[in-house]
């Protein structure tokens, strides 16, 4: 069984440094697939005005889980040790599970809405 002293660890400067830098370039590319994402979202004329919402709902919820992971993963780098990298795990899957329970929620009353809107009467 492994020790205590052996479950910890450094990461060196270097590669908090190369992490950090791969970290803030996927962020920026992420960024700017979000912002042509949200032009084309917009402009969409032919789109149903509620099939356009939910589209806008689900791009804005993708944008939200992404850039928590990406905020976790920043944690991720600037952590300690092995007692950190696990809190932070934990607490992440806590609340990613939490959003996405509230989304799936959220689209599914939202499909509804829609459905019964375009349903003939």
């Amino acid at each position: 069984m492994a020790s205590q002293s052996n479950l910890n660890f450094e990461v060196p400067a270097e590669m908090r440094a190369l992490a950090e830098k791969s970290m803030e370039q996927a962020k920026q590319a992420f960024d700017s697939f979000c912002s042509v994402t949200q032009k084309a979202v917009s402009t969409a004329d032919k789109q149903a005005a509620g099939a356009k919402d939910v589209g806008e709902l689900a791009v804005r919820f993708a944008e939200r889980n992404i850039a928590s992971s990406f905020e976790f993963a920043e944690r991720l780098v600037r952590a300690k040790d092995s007692q950190e990298v696990m809190a932070l795990h934990a607490d992440y899957v806590r609340a990613q599970i939490a959003a996405f329970s509230d989304q799936a929620k959220e689209l599914t009353k939202q499909a509804a809405k829609l459905a019964a809107e375009s349903a003939p009467h």
